[in-house]
């Protein structure tokens, strides 16, 4: 498979600044890193090295101003956050927002996006900042691939990496930022191979890389919004009107974090309620009290991150103990944190603010109270995002996907990997395992179709 193909022309815009900052031609970097394996892997090592400190520097070229303020640049600064697009925030009023509003000439008191010294983006989106960025690549209409992996996360990075090896014609495409749940964990203990941990988004960019080097390609930030049974697998419809070809589909869609019953939630999300824990999130609770309810790893994986930047952290569980739903290396270390409070046989009834969350009211057998929050954080279990997959697929009662032991669903040719699946164990480990395998049953699936199983 050459170099040139759309997946390594998608890793090269992503390090467009940077060879061109070296003055050397895209085409016959490329190339080399083709012939020369041993360069490519030095590359690859500088590249990730650079944007690692750009992003730890803050001295990038996208400024966001007023993101506390402004949901909608709020939304661009998770969206960058997520997608490990370097950036420097900015609070409106300071001084360092007051000269960039100058320079660029936008109100000196508002929100704003600015790419470099002078390009503002109005009425910004995560789609728009990605078309900026080169992320957001166009997929040609009619498009054939081999595989199409929806979903991003660890199983679909994994399908992706093995797919692009084993020489698939392979699309991932999800609809906000790679590495799904996985990358808002701000530290994975348990993976083998890295004893002192590493932070989810780490992992996930990791396995991006290698899968774009093998050729794989990512539509990051859109949507999967239909699949249709074709004459030779599948016409799969993203979200703007694009239909591509498909031999094989992998679901990889993973979970989504359940909402609580609470009035206002919606108006508060983005503004002091989230449903991860990563380094964005931290900043906005520094010095000041986070809530966070949940009792399974996700959240006391949050309780201890944030305890090392809030004032104050309180853990509110539901039921009576940790041990149901916790490892228990994770209890033992919360228990010995001074900084959490745990709150059990308890639930959060209200939440306080206007325009952002500023406390919530507790209940637990002593009766309710108002607690300050700068953040409320909610870890209270996952659904499968199915919806779009409803009677193409067996589902169970809870809306996972039925498989049998190559993980193939009820409709030959759409294979289901990870936490999306019935049965699946819940882990970052098992996911990356079903992804790697299940390309075996894929290249089988697709051998066959061409006719050369």
């Amino acid at each position: 498979m050459s170099f040139l193909s759309g997946g390594t022309a998608q890793l090269t815009n992503r390090a467009q600044t940077a060879l061109t900052a070296i003055r050397v031609p895209r085409a016959a970097m490329l190339q080399a890193m083709a012939d020369i394996p041993e360069m490519s892997d030095i590359i690859i090592t500088v590249l990730a090295a650079r944007r690692r400190r750009l992003i730890e520097s803050g001295q990038a070229g996208l400024t966001l101003i007023g993101a506390e303020d402004d949901r909608a640049v709020g939304r661009i600064e998770a969206f960058a956050a997520q997608n490990r697009i370097p950036f420097r925030a900015l609070a409106i009023g300071s001084p360092e927002a007051l000269a960039l509003a100058t320079r660029c000439g936008i109100p000196s008191d508002g929100p704003g996006v600015v790419l470099g010294e002078r390009t503002v983006l109005t009425d910004p989106t995560p789609r728009m900042l990605a078309r900026h960025m080169g992320l957001d690549l166009a997929v040609e209409a009619d498009a054939a691939f081999d595989v199409v992996i929806v979903g991003a996360g660890p199983a679909g990075l994994a399908a992706a990496v093995y797919a692009g090896a084993e020489g698939l014609c392979a699309l991932v495409v999800d609809e906000l930022a790679v590495g799904g749940q996985a990358a808002t964990s701000s530290r994975i203990e348990n993976y083998m191979g890295f004893p002192t941990g590493i932070s989810g988004a780490d992992l996930c960019a990791r396995g991006e890389i290698q899968a774009l080097k093998f050729g794989t390609r990512f539509a990051v930030p859109r949507r999967v919004t239909g699949v249709a049974p074709a004459a030779r697998g599948f016409s799969v419809t993203l979200d703007d009107g694009v239909k591509v070809n498909a031999l094989s589909i992998v679901v990889a869609t993973g979970v989504q974090y359940r909402r609580l019953p609470l009035e206002r939630l919606e108006d508060l999300e983005g503004a002091g309620v989230s449903y991860a824990a990563t380094e964005l999130e931290a900043r906005h609770v520094q010095g000041r009290s986070a809530v966070i309810v949940g009792g399974g790893n996700s959240a006391g994986q949050a309780a201890m991150y944030l305890s090392r930047r809030a004032a104050e952290v309180h853990l509110v569980v539901r039921g009576p103990s940790l041990a149901a739903s916790m490892s228990d290396y994770l209890i033992e270390r919360i228990r010995k944190n001074p900084a959490i409070t745990l709150h059990f046989n308890a639930q959060v009834t209200a939440l306080h603010g206007d325009t952002r969350l500023d406390g919530v009211t507790l209940r637990d057998p002593s009766g309710e109270r108002h607690l300050p929050a700068a953040g409320l954080f909610i870890m209270v279990g996952a659904a499968p995002n199915t919806g779009w997959l409803a009677g193409l697929v067996d589902l169970d009662a809870k809306g996972f996907v039925i498989t049998d032991g190559d993980h193939a669903a009820s409709c030959p040719g759409i294979f289901e990997v990870g936490d999306v699946r019935a049965g699946s164990v819940k882990r970052v480990a098992s996911s990356v395992g079903e992804g790697s395998v299940v390309i075996s049953a894929v290249w089988a699936h697709v051998a066959a179709l061409r006719g050369d199983a």
